[in-house]
């Protein structure tokens, strides 16, 4: 028989040990609850009315860098090959670096520069359907020739008397010297108007601003749960902190935007979306570089006289060996001309009703987008808008003519977007509109989205009209009778504020991106850049009425090619 093995002691001493640890343990967390609490007394205290508060967290100097702190989702072997050659194709110029601190004795000035008309045909003259080429010569404060490009130069030939105005296209020589080239489409006087609009050495702070401070415009969130409110600061790229976010990436599209956590609230609890404000934060006599009058937006005189266009008499046309690509059209007496191909009808009221007469328009994207739908508005007295009761820059907005079985529907794109307080449930990307619609041969599908990406790195825009691409041609494979019709950026009005976060110079950049995503595509382009440039009223971000009265002539003659009045 085995002897009986007595357990009990051992057992009773293990629970003894095992009691002795917990209660250290359970002590020690009492400690730290009770130390918690008092630190937090007050917030744990009952609120009788919201509390709002903004949470602006800090970032240490180290994380202020120059690169950009922007993380991209990887993109696909194609895509990415993509947005690398677009990126190259559309690489600016670089300049000499400044000197600390800047001066601008080394930089561009329009009040030097010189541009020359180049000899015609013998005796000067040209002829309709020549081409003009025009010689510029940069030099600096100190009256030094130019060594190297980088400039943004625009250029327009127009007759005031006739309202005829046309763009011309620049080309940067790399040594000071540019090229503009005209298209002679008119009888009569033409004269030549060359401006500076920035400096390059202004466009490498612009540059170097995208990288670095993609964040100099910010958004902010209110989240709010019952009685507590909070706000924190929101955009596409965030600073590093020790502070959690809340990944608002749309699942479809993959769109980022990100928040800051709020303290108390959940991510789940975030209610709105607005422009927080702005910090610039450019470097000592920068601002130099962005003078209205001085070096922004500056004409450059002329050397010679203005040109004079004679009838086309059927001489071989004379070209210019600089460009090889010509305008996307021209005004005449007031009214917006397309060169090659398409014919733009001018429409009155009872044409555009006619035209739109059992169709659906839907636009998407900024408030340029949204002036085409005010517009049709205004004109048609037939077509009246329900209230939704959305706020008066966000939308969205619907319009209806029940007589001629007529919907317009107007809404922004999602974030960034620089406006009043928008719901969030009112944020929509463009390309998931897109992927709702049936599309049909009644169906116009309208879109611009460039005026409130100035502040990022390229590759976000980049992503972006990739991600409407994919919705367009999956609308076309569907649908293949819709129509679609994309509006470029337009020139604007610039000073300082407004070149440091919005200026032409990126939105020209945004419109090589769009031309190159959209290429070959069943899509029309409305060339709104060209548009404004070309006419003789001041530059605006939204341009004024006749402007945009040529605008829908066009969008129209492409939805009913054969119609006007």
């Amino acid at each position: 028989m085995q002897p009986e093995i007595r357990t009990e002691p051992v057992i009773m001493k293990a629970k003894a040990c095992i009691r002795k640890e917990y209660g250290a343990i359970f002590l020690s967390l009492a400690v730290c609850v009770f130390i918690f609490v008092l630190r937090h007394m007050s917030d744990l205290e009952f609120q009788p009315k919201v509390k709002s508060t903004i949470i602006m967290p800090r970032v240490s100097s180290h994380h202020i860098v120059n690169r950009s702190f922007c993380t991209f989702q990887p993109l696909s072997p194609q895509d990415a090959l993509e947005e690398r050659l677009i990126l190259d194709s559309i690489a600016w110029p670089e300049t000499p670096l400044l000197p600390s601190p800047i001066s601008l004795e080394q930089t561009t000035d329009p009040a030097h520069s010189t541009f020359t008309i180049l000899p015609g045909r013998k005796g000067g003259q040209w002829h309709v359907g020549d081409q003009l080429e025009v010689m510029i010569q940069t030099f600096d404060f100190q009256g030094r020739p130019k060594k190297s490009g980088g400039d943004f130069i625009t250029a327009r030939l127009h007759n005031r008397k006739l309202e005829a105005g046309v763009a011309g296209q620049v080309v940067d020589h790399l040594n000071g010297s540019y090229s503009a080239v005209f298209s002679l489409l008119w009888e009569g006087d033409a004269q030549v108007e060359v401006t500076l609009v920035h400096p390059g050495e202004a466009l490498s702070v612009l540059n170097r601003l995208n990288r670095e401070q993609p964040d100099r415009i910010y958004f902010k969130s209110v989240f709010r749960s019952g009685s507590v409110s909070e706000t924190t600061i929101c955009n596409v790229c965030l600073r590093p902190t020790k502070q959690p976010l809340c990944n608002y990436t749309d699942l479809r599209t993959g769109e980022p935007w990100f928040c800051y956590k709020p303290k108390k609230l959940s991510c789940d609890t975030r209610i709105n979306h607005v422009m927080g404000g702005t910090k610039p934060n450019i470097k000592a006599n920068e601002e130099k570089l962005f003078q209205s009058g001085v070096n922004l937006k500056v004409s450059i005189r002329a050397s010679g006289p203005a040109c004079f266009v004679l009838p086309q008499k059927g001489q071989p046309k004379v070209k210019s060996s600089t460009v090889t690509s010509g305008p996307s059209g021209y005004y005449y007496k007031g009214v917006w001309q397309a060169v090659g191909g398409l014919t733009i009808h001018k429409f009155n009221a009872s044409a555009i009703t006619h035209c739109l007469k059992g169709k659906a328009v839907h636009m998407y994207g900024d408030s340029t987008v949204r002036q085409w739908f005010e517009f049709l508005n205004a004109a048609l007295p037939g077509l009246k808008e329900f209230d939704l009761h959305s706020p008066k820059q966000a939308g969205p907005y619907i319009s209806l003519d029940f007589a001629n079985n007529i919907l317009v529907t107007s809404r922004f794109h999602g974030p960034p977007i620089r406006i009043v307080v928008v719901s969030t449930s009112e944020l929509r990307y463009i390309a998931n509109e897109i992927d709702g619609l049936i599309g049909g041969p009644n169906t116009v599908v309208v879109f611009g989205i460039w005026a409130h990406f100035g502040t990022f790195p390229m590759e976000i825009y980049i992503r972006r009209l990739q991600s409407i691409r994919r919705a367009v041609v999956r609308l076309l494979d569907r649908a293949p009778g819709t129509l679609v019709v994309i509006r470029t950026g337009n020139p604007k009005d610039l000073n300082l504020f407004v070149s440091l976060t919005n200026s032409d110079w990126h939105s020209l950049q945004c419109n090589k991106v769009l031309r190159a995503m959209f290429k070959g595509l069943n899509v029309h382009l409305i060339d709104a850049w060209e548009m404004t440039l070309a006419h003789h009223r001041p530059h605006n971000l939204h341009p004024p009425p006749p402007i945009i009265k040529n605008m829908i002539n066009h969008l129209l003659s492409y939805i009913c090619p054969q119609k006007g009045g």
